[in-house]
């Protein structure tokens, strides 16, 4: 077995392909099981060997595109604590949270090439969690939003006003009613470990919702 340092092999640039492809299709589920948008704009795919549903509306697509564009390089330099879905009322009160919680291994013990298949299943695992979730989560109010915050490091959230990775897609600080929720009930959902990425998805659920 070797023992690698994060910068061999740009290991970084693998792990933040891997999630940004996984939180593509998990962005997507969760609009579908939590009825932000009619199902009637979801289509059925495979992936990771399972069922997924995937809008086939051009713009919310674009927007889910443009933004994992931008957490990536956060990503691939470790900086990027939590990616977090944010559902929210007509009122853009927050609803639901669904938090993944990111973090990587200083150092990378890869055995074989089996590792990347190996994180698959445990990606798989995670997407069949969140099909299921409506299961444990009470009904959204009608008319729902939804926006994506990242949780950065400190020192990472100093250079991002100066990072503009797509034009006229800057990184805005996040509204304090969009981090914080009132009264909320904490669902463990799925936690993930592996000798690349460990991860911990969780919904914060507003107890009161109407």
């Amino acid at each position: 077995m070797a023992t690698l340092t994060r910068q061999d092999l740009n290991f970084g640039q693998v792990v933040a392909d891997i999630l940004c492809e996984f939180l593509e299709v998990a962005i997507h589920l969760i609009l579908y099981v939590r009825e932000v948008y009619p199902s009637g704009i979801f289509q059925k795919r495979k992936k990771y060997n399972v069922p997924v549903q995937m809008s086939c509306h051009p713009e919310l697509n674009q927007y889910i595109q443009d933004t994992l564009h931008c957490v990536k390089p956060l990503i691939e330099k470790n900086e990027a604590e939590k990616v977090v879905v944010v559902i929210m009322d007509k009122e853009h009160h927050p609803v639901e949270r669904f938090v993944f919680e990111i973090s990587q291994p200083p150092l990378l013990s890869i055995s074989s090439e089996t590792l990347l298949s190996h994180v698959e299943q445990l990606l798989r695992a995670v997407i069949l969690k969140i099909s299921v979730c409506d299961a444990v989560l009470d009904n959204n109010p009608p008319g729902c939003t939804f926006t994506v915050l990242v949780h950065t490091r400190e020192a990472a959230a100093r250079n991002m006003e100066k990072v503009q990775v797509i034009k006229d897609f800057p990184w805005i600080v996040a509204d304090e009613q969009e981090v914080h929720m009132e009264e909320a009930k904490l669902i463990p959902l799925k936690t993930m470990t592996s000798d690349i990425l460990k991860m911990q998805l969780y919904v914060e659920e507003k107890t009161q919702k109407t």
